[in-house]
């Protein structure tokens, strides 16, 4: 979903930059148009490498959720301390078959998002952190 995005908003601009160098300024000034192309193909491998960087793991008294290509991220939401979550999925990710879980804690800094899973992963989740968080509440 993210590489057609790419290419939905790179090509265009490429293609008319392209155009109006060469019926402007002559074919060599069309070269120009090679720059943004090849940003293109530099965010095509960057966002492989992004996909493949976030994770999450289940254990028994909290949520392990990792991410970071460069500036790796490993967050770590207690159950106890979970508050609400949630299943959001936009038209995009919907027409991809995508959904993104999100974490709410009471610390305002918690950033516990899950983007990129399947809907049925995703409520499969949301209702197991649930029944895990009320379990683990009732006890503070």
């Amino acid at each position: 979903m993210r590489r057609l995005l790419l290419v939905g908003w790179l090509a265009p601009p490429t293609l008319a930059l392209a155009v109006l160098l060469a019926l402007l300024a002559g074919g060599p000034w069309a070269l120009l148009a090679a720059v943004p192309a090849g940003a293109t193909l530099w965010g095509w491998g960057a966002l492989a490498r992004n996909w493949r960087s976030w994770g999450y793991q289940e254990r028994d008294d909290d949520l392990l959720i990792r991410r970071g290509v460069l500036w790796r991220q490993l967050t770590v939401v207690p159950y106890g301390r979970m508050q609400l979550v949630e299943v959001t999925s936009g038209p995009l990710e919907r027409r991809f078959g995508l959904a993104t879980l999100q974490l709410h804690t009471a610390a305002a800094a918690t950033d516990a998002t899950i983007p990129g899973l399947p809907p049925t992963e995703a409520e499969r989740l949301r209702d197991r952190l649930t029944e895990l968080g009320e379990a683990r509440s009732a006890g503070l």
